[in-house]
């Protein structure tokens, strides 16, 4: 069976050594026996306040990021579910949280825009987050065939909408990826069970690849990268620091799970 890899980082401001930690990691994923790797949300660049991306924004086709991504899947032989990475956009101040796939030909084949953003606060850290001040968000489900069985896209605060998720399942989405970079706070309270009952709900299986640890803006991020199969159990889980997970998964195995146990054919409402 086909492997996978969630990679987690605790990117900061600089952007090659980002670059560099996340080549590093790809490395020890393909080294694993991973045929496809997802990398975290800003997985490239954590500036030290959110509109730092705007600096570092890039043409939708071409810019340092995307040129490291198509090399190091080239290079590997991998495909790579590239995190986010900020494009720009027509609306003035503003840039895409793109999620961006690549073949292990170095060939992009898809776009993800997270469609839901973070506008928040956190009572218990007093933590304040506006990602619409600076993202626009998308607004299409992503669905697509790779080498692991059909794969739907996700991107951190999305994990909260099942909708999404679900309209991913019945175009055919037997594994998910989830670039993510959840609090401390809210990772502690909900990170597991959104991510395994995503996994469940929808009897497909989870890559989720976080960020994990101190960020040189003072942010802290959970961690806690899995690997979940579709009856919500966890293959494998990094909870802090650089470093990557690997688990078999299996298409096979999703369609004969989904006729034995037809949950999603059962619906009766929406």
């Amino acid at each position: 069976m086909p492997r996978v890899a969630a990679l987690q980082m605790a990117s900061g401001p600089n952007l090659q050594a980002n670059l560099l930690e996340a080549d590093r990691l790809l490395a020890v994923a393909r080294e694993s026996g991973a045929v496809l790797a997802v990398l975290p949300e800003n997985f490239a660049f954590m500036g030290l306040k959110e509109a730092d991306k705007l600096d570092v924004a890039e043409a939708d086709g071409d810019g340092p990021i995307q040129r490291a991504l198509s090399r190091a899947a080239a290079r590997e032989g991998l495909w790579i579910v590239g995190g986010t990475i900020p494009l720009r956009t027509e609306v003035p101040g503003k840039v895409a949280p793109a999620c961006l796939v690549f073949d292990s030909n170095g060939r992009r084949v898809a776009r993800f825009d997270k469609i839901h953003l973070f506008d928040v606060d956190i009572d218990d850290s007093q933590e304040r987050y506006r990602e619409s001040a600076t993202l626009h968000p998308g607004g299409e489900v992503v669905v697509l065939d790779t080498p692991v069985g059909r794969m739907g896209l996700a991107v951190c605060y999305d994990l909260r909408f099942p909708e999404l998720f679900r309209q991913a399942a019945e175009q055919g989405a037997q594994v998910f990826a989830v670039p993510a970079a959840f609090t401390q706070v809210t990772g502690r309270a909900h990170w597991e069970i959104l991510t395994r009952a995503r996994a469940i709900e929808n009897l497909a299986y989870l890559v989720a690849a976080a960020q994990g640890g101190y960020h040189v803006n003072g942010r802290e991020t959970y961690g806690h990268s899995m690997i979940i199969d579709p009856w919500g159990t966890v293959l494998d889980r990094l909870p802090r620091g650089s470093g990557v997970v690997c688990a078999e998964v299996s298409a096979e195995h999703v369609d004969a799970l989904r006729r034995r146990f037809p949950a999603l054919s059962h619906r009766r409402l929406g």
